[in-house]
Protein backbone atom coordinates (compact mmCIF):
# COMPACT_ATOMS: atom_id res chain seq x y z
CA UNK A 1 0.00 0.00 0.00
CA UNK A 2 2.90 2.36 0.89
CA UNK A 3 4.26 1.89 -2.37
CA UNK A 4 1.16 2.69 -4.37
CA UNK A 5 1.23 6.02 -2.77
CA UNK A 6 4.76 6.56 -3.58
CA UNK A 7 4.18 5.70 -7.25
CA UNK A 8 0.92 7.67 -6.97
CA UNK A 9 2.89 10.54 -4.91
CA UNK A 10 5.68 10.44 -7.61
CA UNK A 11 2.83 10.77 -10.76
CA UNK A 12 1.44 13.71 -9.06
CA UNK A 13 4.70 15.63 -8.54
CA UNK A 14 5.57 14.98 -12.72
CA UNK A 15 2.27 16.33 -13.27
CA UNK A 16 2.57 19.13 -11.36
CA UNK A 17 6.16 20.06 -12.51
CA UNK A 18 4.76 19.60 -15.98
CA UNK A 19 2.00 21.72 -15.79
CA UNK A 20 4.00 24.83 -14.61
CA UNK A 21 6.32 24.17 -17.50
CA UNK A 22 5.79 26.78 -20.13
CA UNK A 23 2.63 26.28 -22.93
CA UNK A 24 4.03 24.27 -25.58
CA UNK A 25 2.07 25.61 -29.20
CA UNK A 26 4.14 23.06 -31.59
CA UNK A 27 6.33 19.82 -32.27
CA UNK A 28 9.16 21.47 -34.88
CA UNK A 29 11.02 18.41 -36.71
CA UNK A 30 14.74 20.39 -37.18
CA UNK A 31 15.97 20.68 -40.28
CA UNK A 32 19.32 20.19 -41.96
CA UNK A 33 21.80 23.35 -40.89
CA UNK A 34 19.29 24.32 -38.23
CA UNK A 35 20.27 25.78 -34.96
CA UNK A 36 18.37 26.53 -32.04
CA UNK A 37 19.38 30.28 -32.14
CA UNK A 38 17.93 29.54 -35.87
CA UNK A 39 14.66 27.92 -34.38
CA UNK A 40 14.05 30.59 -32.12
CA UNK A 41 14.67 33.12 -34.24
CA UNK A 42 12.16 31.79 -36.93
CA UNK A 43 9.32 31.29 -34.20
CA UNK A 44 10.13 34.51 -31.31
CA UNK A 45 11.04 32.50 -28.59
CA UNK A 46 14.13 32.67 -26.26
CA UNK A 47 17.01 29.54 -26.69
CA UNK A 48 16.94 30.04 -23.13
CA UNK A 49 12.99 28.45 -23.03
CA UNK A 50 13.68 26.15 -26.30
CA UNK A 51 16.04 24.66 -23.94
CA UNK A 52 14.12 24.27 -20.77
CA UNK A 53 10.74 22.92 -22.34
CA UNK A 54 13.29 19.98 -24.51
CA UNK A 55 15.36 19.71 -21.50
CA UNK A 56 18.68 20.27 -23.10
CA UNK A 57 22.07 20.95 -21.85
CA UNK A 58 23.55 22.08 -25.03
CA UNK A 59 23.16 24.16 -28.12
CA UNK A 60 23.18 21.73 -30.43
CA UNK A 61 20.20 19.93 -32.14
CA UNK A 62 20.42 17.21 -35.08
CA UNK A 63 18.61 17.08 -38.04
CA UNK A 64 15.00 15.33 -37.74
CA UNK A 65 15.14 15.42 -33.68
CA UNK A 66 12.11 16.59 -32.46
CA UNK A 67 11.40 19.73 -30.44
CA UNK A 68 8.58 21.11 -28.57
CA UNK A 69 8.41 24.98 -29.16
CA UNK A 70 7.08 27.29 -27.06
CA UNK A 71 4.43 29.45 -27.45
CA UNK A 72 6.04 32.99 -28.06
CA UNK A 73 4.17 36.28 -27.37
CA UNK A 74 0.95 37.52 -29.17
CA UNK A 75 1.09 38.36 -32.30
CA UNK A 76 -0.48 41.87 -31.71
CA UNK A 77 2.37 42.43 -29.03
CA UNK A 78 4.84 41.33 -31.48
CA UNK A 79 3.33 43.75 -34.20
CA UNK A 80 3.46 46.35 -31.21
CA UNK A 81 7.16 45.73 -30.63
CA UNK A 82 7.95 45.87 -34.01
CA UNK A 83 6.31 49.36 -34.08
CA UNK A 84 7.85 50.80 -31.13
CA UNK A 85 11.00 49.59 -32.50
CA UNK A 86 10.76 50.82 -36.12
CA UNK A 87 9.83 54.20 -34.77
CA UNK A 88 12.17 54.53 -31.85
CA UNK A 89 15.29 53.38 -33.84
CA UNK A 90 14.43 54.95 -37.03
CA UNK A 91 17.87 55.42 -38.81
CA UNK A 92 19.90 52.98 -36.37
CA UNK A 93 22.10 50.56 -36.95
CA UNK A 94 20.50 46.61 -36.90
CA UNK A 95 22.41 46.42 -33.52
CA UNK A 96 20.80 49.44 -32.62
CA UNK A 97 17.14 47.98 -33.25
CA UNK A 98 17.88 44.58 -31.43
CA UNK A 99 18.82 46.59 -28.25
CA UNK A 100 16.02 49.18 -28.49
CA UNK A 101 13.53 45.58 -28.56
CA UNK A 102 15.55 44.33 -25.37
CA UNK A 103 15.20 47.33 -23.48
CA UNK A 104 11.13 46.67 -23.68
CA UNK A 105 11.57 43.14 -23.28
CA UNK A 106 13.78 43.39 -20.12
CA UNK A 107 11.10 45.95 -18.98
CA UNK A 108 8.54 43.50 -18.91
CA UNK A 109 10.68 40.75 -16.95
CA UNK A 110 11.59 43.40 -14.37
CA UNK A 111 9.68 44.35 -10.73
CA UNK A 112 10.17 48.12 -11.64
CA UNK A 113 7.61 47.61 -14.88
CA UNK A 114 4.32 46.71 -15.96
CA UNK A 115 4.06 43.31 -16.76
CA UNK A 116 3.77 43.35 -20.36
CA UNK A 117 4.68 44.77 -23.88
CA UNK A 118 2.20 46.77 -24.57
CA UNK A 119 1.60 47.86 -20.63
CA UNK A 120 5.42 48.97 -20.91
CA UNK A 121 5.09 50.86 -24.13
CA UNK A 122 2.12 53.04 -23.15
CA UNK A 123 3.06 53.63 -19.48
CA UNK A 124 3.32 57.16 -18.17
CA UNK A 125 5.32 58.74 -16.02
CA UNK A 126 4.08 60.17 -12.80
CA UNK A 127 4.23 63.99 -14.77
CA UNK A 128 1.97 62.69 -17.58
CA UNK A 129 4.82 61.87 -20.38
CA UNK A 130 4.52 58.87 -22.32
CA UNK A 131 8.01 56.61 -21.87
CA UNK A 132 8.80 56.37 -25.59
CA UNK A 133 8.50 59.71 -27.38
CA UNK A 134 6.38 57.69 -30.22
CA UNK A 135 3.57 57.02 -28.53
CA UNK A 136 3.34 60.69 -27.94
CA UNK A 137 3.92 62.16 -31.22
CA UNK A 138 1.95 58.72 -33.12
CA UNK A 139 4.62 57.45 -35.07
CA UNK A 140 4.26 54.14 -33.62
CA UNK A 141 0.80 53.44 -35.32
CA UNK A 142 3.34 53.58 -38.66
CA UNK A 143 3.83 49.94 -39.87
CA UNK A 144 7.33 48.78 -38.99
CA UNK A 145 10.09 47.57 -41.46
CA UNK A 146 11.53 44.52 -42.25
CA UNK A 147 14.58 45.10 -40.46
CA UNK A 148 12.93 46.09 -37.21
CA UNK A 149 10.68 42.73 -37.36
CA UNK A 150 13.72 41.13 -38.18
CA UNK A 151 15.31 42.74 -34.82
CA UNK A 152 12.27 42.23 -32.64
CA UNK A 153 12.60 37.92 -33.82
CA UNK A 154 16.59 37.95 -32.75
CA UNK A 155 15.55 40.21 -29.68
CA UNK A 156 13.30 37.72 -28.47
CA UNK A 157 15.49 34.72 -29.28
CA UNK A 158 18.59 36.46 -27.37
CA UNK A 159 15.62 37.42 -24.47
CA UNK A 160 17.75 36.93 -20.96
CA UNK A 161 21.28 36.78 -21.85
CA UNK A 162 22.13 40.60 -22.26
CA UNK A 163 23.39 42.89 -20.39
CA UNK A 164 19.54 44.05 -18.53
CA UNK A 165 19.51 47.48 -19.90
CA UNK A 166 16.04 49.28 -18.84
CA UNK A 167 16.88 52.49 -20.72
CA UNK A 168 17.82 53.82 -23.87
CA UNK A 169 18.36 57.82 -24.61
CA UNK A 170 19.86 60.05 -27.06
CA UNK A 171 22.26 61.82 -25.50
CA UNK A 172 22.25 65.16 -28.90
CA UNK A 173 18.47 65.14 -28.13
CA UNK A 174 17.42 64.10 -24.53
CA UNK A 175 15.85 67.11 -22.20
CA UNK A 176 15.75 65.14 -18.89
CA UNK A 177 19.07 64.08 -17.84
CA UNK A 178 18.14 62.08 -14.99
CA UNK A 179 19.15 58.85 -17.59
CA UNK A 180 22.54 60.18 -17.46
CA UNK A 181 23.15 58.79 -14.30
CA UNK A 182 22.17 54.96 -14.42
CA UNK A 183 24.82 52.78 -15.53
CA UNK A 184 25.86 52.78 -18.78
CA UNK A 185 25.89 49.34 -20.80
CA UNK A 186 26.53 49.87 -23.99
CA UNK A 187 26.51 53.03 -26.92
CA UNK A 188 25.01 51.69 -30.18
CA UNK A 189 25.04 54.72 -32.65
CA UNK A 190 23.55 57.60 -31.38
CA UNK A 191 21.65 56.17 -28.22
CA UNK A 192 23.45 55.46 -24.85
CA UNK A 193 21.52 52.09 -23.33
CA UNK A 194 21.68 52.14 -19.44
CA UNK A 195 20.32 49.97 -16.11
Amino acid sequence: MFKQLKIAGAAFAAFISFSAAAEVSEAYTVKSGETLWSIGMEHGVSVIELKEVNEKNTLHVNEGEYLQIPEGIYPHERNLLERIVSAEAEGESYAGKVAVATVVLNRVKSDEFPDSIKKVIYEVSPTGHPSFSPVSDGSINQPADEESKKAVREALAFEGQGSGSLFFYNPAIASNHWIATRETTSVIGNHVFAK
